[in-house]
This record gives C-alpha cells, structure tokens and sequence, in this order.
C-alpha cells in the first residue's frame, strides 16, 4: 500500500522563501527517505509538502517537525492519505484511451 503524508505551513509575514527553504532542507533530514516527496508553495507564503511511503496506512512515518513559531502564523496542518492510484486509471491493464 502506498501512503501520502501532506504537510502545510503558512510562513509569517515576508518570510516565504525561508520556510520553503527550512521545509526543503527538513525533507532532506528524514530519518530515511520516502519513496516520492513533492514541495509545493502558493499565495500568501503558503508551503506544502507531500511525501509517499510503501507502508500501511497506519504505519509510523517520518514526519517534518513543526517550524519554529516566528516561522509561522499559526500551527502546521497534517493529513494522511492512502493512495488509490492515477485518477484516470492509466496505470491498469487495458485502461485508458482506446481501451475496450
């Protein structure tokens, strides 16, 4: 089973590239490395980060800690997922276009 991780900070006023940077290098430090890891940042200083692991969807994961608090503007979010695979279901036998 693959599980997602997504967690989402909002940086203190003017301090977006260094919470991107602080969550880039906190990735890195992950006490072993997941399968996928995505950043992301949008509006209003916003990051986000999610990482995918072979694991059950209860496993304990390593997770990004929680910024310092002059970092932020209020505490990170977290969500755990399990992933169902591609939307469109391209990655199935005889799925997709022209498929019968």
């Amino acid at each position: 089973m693959t599980v997602a991780l997504m967690w989402e900070a909002r940086a203190a006023g003017g301090r977006g590239a260094e919470l991107l940077e602080w969550a880039r290098a906190r990735t890195l430090e992950l006490a072993r490395p997941p399968l996928r890891s995505e950043l992301l940042r949008a509006p209003q200083d916003r990051v986000l980060v999610l990482t995918w692991w072979d694991a059950a969807y209860d496993a304990e994961l390593p997770e990004l800690p929680e910024p310092a608090a002059d970092l932020v503007t209020r505490a990170v979010h977290r969500w755990r997922f399990e992933s169902l695979g591609p939307a469109d279901g391209r990655d199935r036998p005889g799925a997709g276009p022209g498929a019968h």
